[in-house]
């Protein structure tokens, strides 16, 4: 084997540095869509004891939405995630 250090010109760097932080970029969007299911979120139709809901918490996308669970989310309904809004 030799100990030869193959040399890149600069075209080939900036070449392979883009298609990495494209690489890195597209499979940072592919986890940032991946929802968890209502179970796993442990997702209630219903306000927690303290009287905390969906529509109260940050995560909450209106009308019947949110960023981490997956499906039709109540205004009423709460989660094991509910982070409220500043």
């Amino acid at each position: 084997m030799s100990n030869e250090i193959k040399s890149f010109s600069r075209r080939q760097l900036f070449r392979g540095a883009a298609v990495g932080i494209a690489g890195a970029a597209l499979l940072a969007s592919t986890a940032a869509e991946a929802k968890m299911t209502p179970k796993a979120a442990g997702y209630q139709e219903t306000p927690n004891k303290d009287g905390s809901s969906c529509a109260s918490c940050s995560l909450f996308k209106a009308p019947s939405s949110c960023t981490l669970v997956d499906g039709t989310i109540s205004p009423n309904g709460w989660c094991r995630f509910y982070a409220k809004k500043s």
